[in-house]
């Protein structure tokens, strides 16, 4: 439960896509795609999402003891691409100080972004209305 007394409710909440680790495990066969097979098994071993209708709360690194989160009234824009052959995609949101959260694997990435555009937008919306001076209702 939030301060406001409205309840976070969860859109997504999970690991990267496990076509990205199948695609990287296959690159694995040569020497040139070990690298990306060891980043590809970090990732599936500890990272995660969570995506609520109030934030994005990204955990990973080594061991997933990094956290980072960002609430939607913060997010100014959103950079994607489609990897995968479009089974997954890399997100990246920019936030009003400058900052950069990345989110690599994302599954259901289109879905992802559309919804979390639409929390920036109801954001937006609510921001403008309380802002109203004069005689508007």
């Amino acid at each position: 439960m939030t301060v406001s007394g409205s309840i976070e409710k969860t859109f997504y909440e999970g690991g990267p896509a496990k076509v990205d680790l199948a695609i990287n495990l296959l690159a694995g066969l040569t020497i040139i795609g070990l690298p990306f097979t060891f980043a590809a098994i970090v990732r599936a071993l500890w990272l995660r999402y969570k995506i609520t209708n109030k934030r994005v709360s990204v955990t990973g690194g080594w061991f997933g003891k990094d956290q980072s989160q960002v609430v939607f009234g913060q997010i100014t824009e959103i950079r994607s691409i489609s990897r995968g052959f479009g089974f997954y995609g890399d997100m990246v949101l920019v936030v009003k100080d400058g900052a950069k959260l990345e989110m690599r694997s994302v599954p259901r990435f289109r879905e992802v972004e559309k919804y979390i555009n639409q929390q920036i937008n109801i954001r937006t919306a609510k921001a403008l209305k309380n802002n109203v001076e004069g005689f508007a209702a």
